[in-house]
């Protein structure tokens, strides 16, 4: 069923807007407008926006093609149509490379315009079912998890399949939550090395005085508490892969034991003077800058070079958007099994919410969010209502950083209050009493304030 837009008009001619808002409302979509570029991006990031129609030339810094250039950024699954009445190859051209939809010479033909509307609808319904098939293939085929669209990230599994077939050490950085265990996990499983162990060492959960045992292993006697003999990582992947995470953490003392085990193969247990050859491909992930840490004397640079032969760099969530709406459907479909619950799918509301979201804990984060809206979904389908009040929030959380100024003091103790109250109410389950209590202030303190900052419903508060 072909659903209609919510439509985003920019253009500073009034009776250009009037007409444009006249014919599409009469088409059955909702139409908002704007009269320069400024109001029409603060428009895309406060409401669900499915199409924005700009004019190309207006005055001020925000244009067009900035206009398209920005709503891209928050959102790629906006299509964006620029309208110019001054068209050339060179305007055209431009445009299309910034990633618009299509452009229209004006005076707009209305039929031109409905005919691109039309096209607009039909690409967003494939675009959800090829979504739904992507995932079933997925699902058929087990791809380690992996779920992906986006430019960035094909790129990433590209050099993954490269490398995957030799015994060649990889360094697998990018911030944390960006998923480099599953990389690493998939090049082992495409390699030759499959059918062998895959063993994992986490270097940031191990104190320094056990790192080394756990790697290495140690012979009966070796140290206090070592009743006997025990292999290490190491001899445990032998004939396979061991997966090293957060080796940037690895202390200097260690650095020399493991750069002699990946140059030579060989490893000798802690208390033992036998040497012990062993055949392991190194697999390692790290989102430390190893580069400053050779510089502060803190990481080997001979250490650096034999694990950074082959180096694949995970972007960041907010640099591959497109791949937000396959992973929630993902991520949908696992914790609806966990929990035994019929959710089929999120808002368009929601959605966008999400969308637009920075990610600062990458997929994890988006991973740990749709596990609670799940869980506290009530019907079939996600909600706002079921997000995280720092999403439901929008820009509030911008507003509370100290270091951002361009906002008024007054704006700043407002959000500050808001969400400092919302926390209070969440964590009480809505009972003001309690939530008074916690923050130190009088029942009707608290009601003064919820009045005062329209947060008057329990719902509001802590859905």
């Amino acid at each position: 069923m072909v659903m209609p837009l919510t439509v985003l008009l920019i253009d500073d001619e009034d009776q250009q807007l009037k007409v444009l808002a006249t014919f599409l409302t009469r088409q059955g979509h909702k139409v908002l407008t704007a009269s320069n570029g400024k109001a029409g991006y603060e428009i895309v990031q406060k409401n669900v926006v499915d199409l924005v129609v700009t004019d190309f030339r207006m005055p001020g810094s925000d244009d067009g093609l900035m206009v398209l250039k920005k709503v891209k950024e928050l959102n790629p699954d906006i299509e964006v149509v620029v309208m110019t009445a001054y068209g050339s190859v060179e305007d055209a051209v431009e445009i299309m490379k910034a990633g618009a939809y299509d452009y229209l010479p004006k005076p707009v033909d209305l039929d031109e315009l409905d005919q691109l509307i039309k096209r607009i609808q039909e690409k967003r319904l494939l675009v959800a079912e090829n979504r739904i098939l992507k995932q079933q293939l997925q699902q058929k085929f087990k791809l380690d998890g992996i779920f992906s669209q986006s430019s960035d990230m094909e790129e990433v599994l590209n050099m993954a399949a490269r490398v995957a077939p030799s015994k060649t050490t990889v360094l697998v950085r990018g911030e944390s939550g960006t998923g480099k265990e599953l990389i690493a996990r998939a090049i082992h499983c495409a390699s030759p090395r499959k059918s062998g162990p895959w063993v994992v060492v986490n270097v940031a959960a191990l104190p320094d005085s056990l790192l080394e045992s756990e790697l290495f292993g140690h012979e009966r006697g070796a140290f206090t508490g070592a009743i006997q003999q025990r292999i290490g990582r190491f001899e445990q992947a032998n004939g396979g892969t061991l997966f090293i995470d957060e080796v940037g953490d690895i202390p200097l003392s260690v650095q020399v034991k493991l750069l002699r085990a990946i140059q030579f193969g060989q490893i000798e247990r802690l208390g033992g003077n036998k040497t012990i050859q062993v055949d392991v491909r190194i697999l390692a992930a790290t989102n430390r800058n190893l580069e400053e840490m050779i510089k502060n004397g803190e990481f080997r640079e001979d250490l650096y070079y034999r694990l950074n032969v082959v180096t694949i760099w995970l972007p960041p969530l907010r640099r591959r958007k497109r791949d937000i709406p396959i992973l929630i459907d993902r991520f949908i479909n696992k914790f609806s099994m966990e929990n035994k619950k019929m959710v089929k799918g999120i808002t368009r509301e929601a959605l966008d919410q999400l969308m637009k979201y920075d990610y600062r804990g990458n997929v994890r984060e988006l991973e740990n969010i749709i596990e609670r809206a799940v869980v506290l979904c009530r019907g079939e389908y996600i909600t706002q209502q079921d997000l995280p009040i720092q999403l439901q929030a929008g820009s509030e959380k911008e507003i509370i950083d100290p270091h951002n100024i361009s906002d008024t003091y007054e704006a700043k103790m407002k959000a500050f209050e808001t969400e400092l109250i919302q926390e209070a109410m969440r964590r009480s389950n809505g009972n003001q009493s309690a939530a008074a209590r916690m923050l130190g202030i009088s029942e009707r303190h608290l009601r003064s304030r919820l009045e005062k900052l329209g947060l008057k419903t329990k719902k509001q508060i802590i859905s």
